[in-house]
């Protein structure tokens, strides 16, 4: 086995800091366990919640001396904008409906009249999870063939083809 280089390490880590804000959005679903009550879609789905993230991300890579701290801060904003654009165009059939995308500057709740992806519930019961196994499929017949573009259009850039 081969030793890691520097920059796989450094690959890496970007990688995790990218997903990590992609997933970040629903940290909110802990909240339910705190007092109950339904928090998702409000404030960590939105575009000013993705500009905070980015805003930290800047911070805090900054002071840990990274290399490429404002890039990377971007691509934060970014993966974190992704997630809420996402949940944007999905069904969505819990109240309160839609997401806070322009928070904070509305409180209102916004959703896409034209859903293409599946809803997914918020119960931990068998019924819900399959089908929840189910939209993660319909996500992925969406999505991977994007990611598989976007990852041959990368090699392609990076072998100079």
């Amino acid at each position: 086995m081969a030793a890691r280089t520097g920059d796989e390490l450094y690959d890496w880590k970007r990688a995790a800091l990218i997903v990590g804000a992609a997933l970040a959005p629903d940290v909110d679903l802990l909240f339910r366990f705190v007092d109950g009550r339904n928090h998702h879609n409000n404030e960590t789905h939105s575009i000013g919640a993705a500009i905070l993230a980015g805003a930290l991300a800047a911070v805090v890579l900054r002071a840990l001396h990274f290399a490429r701290a404002g890039a990377l801060a971007f691509a934060t904003s970014v993966s974190w904008t992704t997630h809420v654009v996402l949940d944007y165009l999905n069904r969505d059939t819990n109240p309160p409906i839609g997401l806070m995308a322009l928070w904070p500057l509305s409180a209102d709740h916004y959703k896409v009249p034209w859903p293409i992806f599946l809803d997914i519930g918020r119960k931990l019961d068998g019924e819900t999870l399959v089908r929840n196994l189910v939209a993660a499929a319909w996500e992925g017949v969406l999505l991977v063939p994007l990611l598989w573009a976007a990852l041959r259009y990368r090699s392609l850039r990076l072998t100079g083809e």
